[in-house]
């Protein structure tokens, strides 16, 4: 095997042998093909794509590099979500435990921020005390007794994905669909999973911010999944503004935990129940998604999935008492009012900008393993559409310090475009529904 030889073919546009993909990926996990290499590949990947034979050897070996769960034991479906990534998307906060309230068991291995985007490890650490890095034999154990539990990816699972993963976010690769693709999947597939549901976003605020590429990463991840015995559904969902009000990490899981209560933003309550009634309908618990949502928001409202969640937090070592009571999640000292200069109406507001400012205001990571504050962020006070008056409040920014609180309001401003006409159009909620057998516009 020559890796020189690989990396020349993949860069010609020619397709690997299977045989030989997997001996140069395990080489690289070995240590005999160094990250120069391994970065050049993933190069030509970016630019030349994967066949479905490669996408196959890829992700076969992914998976292969590491343990799989076996979860065959547990007395119903076993389904799991994963999103591409948003800005506010708190979705799997709500999601895990009122889909496990419903009767799935929900094994859900999560990550962390890139780039703008939020990750939902992040957003659980601001519970005090909240562990991630659990055994997976604790994990199993807790998703035994509350069919949930929420970890990051271990050191067993798929390592060279890991590895893959950390020089991809340094070599301008992270856009691929193929890469996305395996490496979204080959963690999913390592779950034990009877069942997946992606949530694919598009938008400005998305990785992917074309509808057409969204649609072809969620053709590409059913098509694996479903190669694996795996039944898959994707939903495409609006990345084009913010999802819900709060935007930073313990603002979004005080959102998340007012939606768990029966209340929360319209919008974060309509794509959760969306996606837990797709969840439902491929773990067989229900016919259709019609009745699954019905069934879904009666389960949100009782305040039962609140109380799931909590156990939960307790067994993983969390403060059970920030559950109930979210002022004892982190806060930040400084709290800006950013005030209208002008009337209008919302006409749109940028995810991407305040993705961004999350990060700059110390609440993401710009290098791998910086400690991150998680009392900061931005609540958004206005909509799309909504009116606006001059000196009203547009949002409040919650800084570590007022030189910070100063950048960010500005950033909330740019973000909220006021407009004195009408608002541009929105992308719907959840616009289309992928499976084995093809795109449905909803």
């Amino acid at each position: 095997m020559s890796a020189i030889r690989i990396i020349e073919r993949k860069s010609a546009g020619q397709t690997l042998e299977a045989g030989e993909l997997q001996a140069f990926l395990g080489a690289y996990l070995e240590g005999d093909v160094p990250d120069y290499q391994m970065a050049a590949f993933l190069m030509a990947v970016w630019f030349r794509g994967l066949s479905g034979a490669e996408l196959d050897a890829v992700l076969d070996t992914m998976i292969a590099s590491g343990a799989s769960l076996d979860l065959s034991h547990l007395d119903g479906p076993r389904v799991d979500k994963h999103s591409t990534g948003g800005v506010g998307d708190k979705v799997s906060l709500v999601l895990a435990p009122l889909a496990a309230e419903l009767g799935l068991y929900v094994p859900m291995m999560s990550g962390r921020g890139l780039g703008h985007t939020g990750g939902t490890l992040d957003k659980l650490e601001s519970i005090p005390g909240f562990r991630t890095d659990i055994a997976l034999d604790d994990f199993v154990s807790i998703l035994e007794g509350e069919r949930f539990a929420m970890i990051g990816q271990t050191p067993e699972i798929a390592p060279l994905d890991r590895r893959l993963y950390d020089l991809r976010s340094v070599t301008g690769t992270v856009s691929s669909i193929p890469l996305i693709a395996t490496s979204i999947m080959s963690k999913k597939l390592a779950e034990g999973l009877t069942g997946l549901v992606l949530d694919v976003k598009a938008g400005s605020g998305a990785f992917l911010p074309g509808i057409a590429r969204a649609l072809e990463l969620a053709r590409t991840m059913v098509t694996l999944g479903e190669r694996a015995g795996v039944e898959t559904v994707a939903m495409v969902t609006a990345m084009d503004r913010p999802l819900g009000r709060a935007i930073g990490n313990a603002l979004e899981v005080a959102e998340a935990l007012d939606c768990l209560a029966g209340g929360g933003p319209a919008d974060l309550r309509e794509v959760t129940l969306g996606l837990v009634a797709e969840m439902m309908v491929v773990g067989g618990l229900a016919r259709d998604a019609g009745s699954a949502r019905a069934r879904a928001a009666a389960a949100l409202d009782s305040g039962r999935p609140l109380e799931r969640f909590a156990r939960v937090v307790a067994l993983q070592g969390g403060d059970i008492r920030a559950v109930h009571r979210p002022e004892r999640l982190p806060a930040a000292r400084v709290r800006r009012y950013v005030r209208a200069r002008s009337s209008g109406v919302a006409a749109a507001i940028d995810p991407r900008t305040l993705g961004h400012g999350v990060v700059e205001l110390g609440g993401g990571r710009t290098r791998l393993g910086a400690t991150i504050n998680r009392g900061v962020g931005f609540r958004l006070e206005v909509q799309v559409g909504e009116k606006v008056a001059s000196g009203s409040t547009l949002g409040v920014v919650y800084a570590a310090t007022s030189e910070d609180a100063d950048r960010a309001s500005e950033m909330l401003r740019r973000a909220i475009q006021v407009a004195p006409d009408v608002p541009q159009p929105q992308m719907p909620l959840m616009s289309h529904r992928v499976t084995a057998t093809g795109v449905e516009q909803l």
